[in-house]
């Protein structure tokens, strides 16, 4: 039981600072200012970690590669510290393999969430200025299937059509890390 309360406490740590570095990452790649709620809120959970690894990792074109490698650091951690708490019974060569996977799962996982929260600020008509970030960070990944997919009686399905795309990804993704560490 022990381990597994620890295994999900450095679950919902890594999620919540590397989830902060990706979106850190794709804010920056789409331009979105950081004068707001959110950007604030990511630059308090990220800074700490992203500012000196800027010195080392430069970035590459409009990516920030730093905010990226601080997500990845962080998950490969995760993954150190429970092969540690199982007592090194896996090969250690699995642990950055298994960041890799954590982080692709922790981008369907964002985007996810990310979508939800969309939709359901979409349907509120809220003013707020989180809205508009929301609504900045998801129109570039919708807009490919709002060509494709025609309004319904007025309401867009996009958001729920790359929902369902973004768990055919996790599932996919789930298939290759099993066949991968078999």
């Amino acid at each position: 039981m022990f381990h597994q309360i620890i295994s999900f406490l450095l679950e919902v740590a890594t999620s919540l600072l590397g989830g902060a570095c990706l979106l850190r990452l794709y804010m920056q790649y789409q331009r979105v200012p950081f004068a707001n709620p959110v950007g604030r809120f990511v630059f308090a959970l990220t800074d700490w970690l992203v500012l000196p690894l800027r010195r080392f990792v430069p970035p590459l074109g409009r990516w920030d590669v730093a905010s990226l490698m601080g997500a990845y650091l962080l998950k490969f951690v995760q993954f150190g510290l429970l092969w540690l708490m199982a007592g090194g019974m896996a090969s250690l060569v699995w642990v950055p393999v298994l960041a890799v996977f954590g982080l692709a799962q922790m981008t369907i996982s964002g985007l996810t969430g990310l979508l939800i929260v969309y939709a359901v600020l979409s349907w509120t008509q809220s003013a707020s200025p989180i809205s508009a970030v929301i609504e900045r960070l998801c129109a570039p990944l919708l807009s490919p299937l709002r060509r494709l997919i025609p309004l319904v009686g007025g309401i867009d399905l996009s958001p729920l059509a790359l929902l369902v795309l973004l768990q055919v990804a996790a599932m996919v993704l789930a298939s290759l890390q099993n066949a991968v560490l078999r």
